[in-house]
C-alpha cells in the first residue's frame, strides 16, 4: 500500500496561468513558496528558507480560481505528488509538482471574510437574493430531542 497525499500551505509567488489542452480541458499552473523554519548557526537567530512547489490544477474548477488568485495570496493545498519527465534540446529534464485536489484562500481582505479578489458584481437584470435569516432555536429544545 502507498500514500500520495500533500497539504500545504504559503504564498503564490506568481499570477497562476490559466491554459487549455487540444481537447479543451483547463490547466491552471502556480507557483508556491513554502517556508521552512530553522536556526541559523552563526547568529542563533530563526529564519525562513523558501521552497517552492510547483502546482497544477485541471477542470472547470481550475478556470473558475483562476479569476480569484493572484501573486501573494497566501493558500492551503491539498493534493497528490507527480513526477514527469520529458527530454528537450537533447537533455532529459525532469519536474515534481502538486497536483491539486483542494485549494483554499487565506489571504482575508477585510474583517468581513471577503478575499483580494472579489466575483464579478451581479447583474443588474436580474434581483438580489433575500438574505438568509437564521433564528436561534426555541429554549426548549434540548439534546436529547434531536434525532440525530
Amino acid at each position: 500500500m502507498s500514500i500520495n497525499r500533500v497539504n500545504i500551505s504559503g504564498n503564490l509567488t506568481r499570477d497562476p496561468e490559466l491554459r487549455q489542452t487540444q481537447g479543451g480541458t483547463a490547466v491552471l499552473t502556480l507557483g508556491v513558496a513554502v517556508n521552512d523554519r530553522r536556526r541559523n548557526p552563526q547568529t542563533n537567530e530563526w529564519e525562513d528558507y523558501p521552497n517552492f512547489v510547483d502546482c497544477v490544477m485541471f477542470g472547470t474548477r481550475a478556470e473558475a480560481l483562476s479569476r480569484y488568485l493572484s501573486k501573494g495570496q497566501k493558500v492551503a493545498i491539498e493534493g497528490k505528488l507527480r513526477y514527469s519527465s520529458w527530454e528537450r534540446d537533447g537533455q532529459r529534464r525532469s519536474k515534481l509538482e502538486v497536483v491539486i485536489d483542494e485549494l483554499e484562500f487565506m489571504t482575508p481582505r477585510d474583517g468581513q471574510g471577503g478575499y483580494q479578489r472579489q466575483a464579478p458584481a451581479p447583474r443588474q437584470d436580474r434581483p438580489s437574493p433575500a438574505p438568509v435569516v437564521q433564528t436561534p432555536p426555541a429554549a426548549d429544545v434540548y439534546d436529547e430531542d434531536i434525532p440525530f
